[in-house]
């Protein structure tokens, strides 16, 4: 649904604050290019960075922390998708931090107050009113029950979420006008803010992370060496999510892990096998393994916490992935590329034979090295260069698969310098090849491609005789689209207009048309200024090749 000027005048204030702070970088980038300092000093950063001296990644970087914790969030995901913003893009946003200031201690408390129907002093034995932590949505308080029970209390921040939908409203209209671009129309700006509205919603929803703890619960209930939090419902809202807390050392806390007896290799194999059970075995996985969610116990078992953000598989998704591993397993790479050109969206004039052998030269240089040697976060770093170099785009859910084994990887090497991902995931790899081939998973295969067809089969003879009529009622129109035709029609009008004013102009000061100023005509003088302005746009629009 299109954004309505209503809802434009109903956010008018934050819609002033984006376009400003827009405004202040996109001038700083501009100014950047140009010698003359003058200007430059009055644009600094919040913290006082001259950012005309800033490359143009660290300028967005600066530029979508200042918007807040939406936009935030947003090039948090968007640092996962280098094919749609380019790399050195997205390694600059991996630096957003989204830690706030908390909120005064009556904020949190009445929020609790209002959520589940009691004082903090009746629903807790203990309650630390200073927050431990307090990031983007909300903060986290430790606490006491009244059997003892030490737990962690996630309270949102009071009218964040009024805030976060009328960010998302703005986004949502910009997405539509970038949708208009023939330049931007095939990164799908609309789908991509639909995704992150999806997801951003279901973050500020603390019933859903309940949820999520309490399927991998399920799933590795007989699993002894991991714990996750034990979630209280009767504590919990949409708001409010009180956990047991986990108490042990995190992973981020080197010194602390030296102080004790663990075996660190096997503890970096134990964590790295839980996630391939997670990837290949239950679909469903904890997409963000960064040291400060794993913590060790003291009996050695490992600790995940915040499980929030999560990953699902679907049918299709796992079977491509599958795809691909048997694939690079046997070196195949023109199928290779066959796979991942069908997967991802190519664009037109895709060189495919170029992209098969780049590929080629991946297959025959990662496959040759010792297991010892393989980095493959490297390896999946590399491909999606060459992905993104093709201006191919990853599905979403795949391109957040890569983004969660390189961190894993990082993760597991804070242990265990020595271990290779790709020794854990070898078992799974035959497992995968046995499942392709069973006959369980062709007669799947078989019944769902006898369900399309029969859709299709009661479908098309409708949809045909609807064409019939249409034709019949001379209501059929055939509409041609020019790919990347309209800029440069755009350009030549515009050099036309240019032009025709400037030559128009000319004659009007050669002949001293009046109004004048001295001997100079006045319309004469203002036309050759506006060709001018309009000359210098267009060769900017050229030399950026818009």
């Amino acid at each position: 649904m299109s954004l309505i000027p209503e809802q434009l005048t109903r956010h008018a204030r934050r819609v002033g604050e984006v376009g400003s702070i827009l405004a202040k970088y996109g001038l700083a980038d501009w100014l950047a290019n140009f010698g003359f300092n003058l200007p430059k000093k009055y644009f600094t950063s919040r913290d006082g960075e001259l950012l005309t001296e800033q490359s143009r990644p660290t300028r967005i970087r600066l530029a979508v922390s200042e918007l807040g914790t939406t936009y935030i969030k947003l090039g948090q995901m968007l640092s996962t998708r280098g094919d749609l913003v380019g790399w050195e893009i997205a390694e600059e946003l991996v630096k957003l931090q989204t830690d706030v200031p908390p909120d005064p201690p009556d904020s949190a408390q009445a929020t609790i107050g209002a959520e589940l129907g009691k004082s903090v002093h009746e629903l807790f034995a203990e309650f630390d009113a200073e927050p431990m932590a307090s990031a983007s949505i909300g903060q986290v308080h430790r606490g006491i029950l009244h059997d003892g029970t030490c737990v962690v209390v996630k309270v949102q921040h009071p009218d964040i979420e009024n805030r976060i939908l009328a960010d998302l409203d703005i986004l949502r209209w910009l997405a539509e006008l970038a949708e208009k671009s023939s330049e931007l129309k095939r990164y799908q700006p609309v789908a991509v803010v639909a995704e992150f509205r999806r997801s951003l919603l279901r973050e500020l929803d603390f019933k859903r992370e309940e949820r999520n703890i309490q399927q991998f619960t399920t799933n590795f209930e007989t699993n002894k060496t991991v714990r996750f939090p034990r979630v209280f419902p009767e504590l919990s809202t949409s708001k409010v999510l009180t956990m047991e807390m986990l108490k042990g050392i995190s992973l981020r806390d080197s010194n602390g892990l030296d102080q004790i007896t663990i075996n660190r290799d096997e503890l970096a194999r134990r964590g790295a096998t839980l996630w391939m059970d997670m990837i290949f075995r239950d679909g469903f996985y904890h997409a963000d393994p960064h040291p400060g969610n794993l913590l060790v116990m003291d009996d050695g078992t490992l600790g995940i916490m915040d499980c929030g953000m999560v990953g699902r598989i679907d049918e299709s998704l796992r079977e491509n992935i599958e795809e691909i591993l048997v694939t690079v397993a046997s070196h195949d790479a023109p199928l290779l590329a066959r796979i991942i050109t069908r997967v991802c969206m190519p664009p037109s004039g895709f060189n495919e034979a170029a992209f098969s052998s780049d590929l080629a030269d991946f297959v025959s240089f990662y496959g040759s090295q010792p297991i010892e040697r393989f980095q493959l976060g490297n390896a999946l770093n590399e491909v999606a260069h060459s992905i993104s170099r093709y201006r191919l785009i990853l599905p979403s859910a795949m391109s957040q698969i890569i983004k969660t084994l390189v961190m894993l990887e990082g993760t597991s090497k804070l242990l265990s310098p020595t271990l290779n991902l790709i020794e854990i995931i070898g078992p799974y790899q035959q497992k995968v090849f046995l499942r392709q081939m069973s006959p369980r998973r062709q007669l799947k295969k078989a019944h769902r491609m006898l369900s399309e067809w029969r859709y299709f089969a009661q479908h098309f003879p409708r949809g045909l005789m609807e064409l019939f009529h249409q034709v019949q009622e001379g209501k059929f129109d055939i509409h041609l689209e020019h790919r990347r035709l309209e800029p440069a029609v755009n350009r030549l009008v515009m050099g036309m207009l240019s032009s025709a004013l400037f030559l128009s102009s000319s004659m009007l000061l050669s002949n001293k048309v009046p109004p004048l100023i001295g001997e100079h005509s006045i319309l004469g003088l203002a036309g050759f200024s506006i060709s001018t302005l309009l000359g210098l746009r267009l060769l900017w629009k050229v030399w950026r090749n818009e």
